[in-house]
């Protein structure tokens, strides 16, 4: 018989889901500051 309800665990997924993509974006968010801040010392060094 199945669970009468709401379905199991759909809360927990969802936060689950949400945290994960939390740090996928933190992640990236951190690349692209690495990516722009090695541009930057590339290109002071260039101009010297």
């Amino acid at each position: 018989m199945s669970k009468a309800g709401r379905e199991k665990n759909t809360k927990n997924k969802a936060k689950h889901s949400k945290l994960m993509a939390q740090k996928k974006n933190k992640k990236k968010q951190e690349e692209a500051l690495r990516k722009e801040r090695l541009k930057a010392i590339i290109k002071k060094t260039k101009e010297q």
